[in-house]
């Protein structure tokens, strides 16, 4: 988050953080997921783009963010099927319930996090 980096900088050295921040988001360290919410990124052995570090990809990276925002949430019904081994249907998107009032967009390219 980009509240995390307030003490490094001084509560007056808002602009400067933002800055730092854009400057490593173009270098590739960090690709911005929504407002002033940052990943890790490492380059794509293929493309070269950047591409999230987390071993559970954009999944777990919105997931992080929430408990981060300290919002209430539980996993999607599809992922909860298939945790109980109810459903054999592997969850394709990044879905979740959400107990608390909440309305921002966690995103990155393709990948979107989706509110049941």
């Amino acid at each position: 988050m980009r509240a995390d980096f307030v003490a490094l900088a001084g509560n007056n050295r808002y602009d400067q953080i933002g800055r730092a921040l854009l400057a490593l988001t173009k270098e590739g360290e960090l690709i911005r997921i929504g407002y002033g919410l940052y990943a890790k990124a490492r380059p794509n052995r293929l493309t070269g783009k950047p591409m999230l570090t987390a071993p559970g990809g954009f999944d777990q990276v919105a997931k992080e963010a929430l408990s981060l925002l300290n919002v209430e949430w539980e996993a999607s019904l599809a992922e909860q099927l298939y945790n109980a081994n109810l459903s054999t249907q592997i969850p394709v998107k990044a879905g979740v319930k959400i107990r608390s009032r909440f309305n921002r967009r966690i995103a990155t390219g393709k990948y979107k996090l989706h509110k049941e």
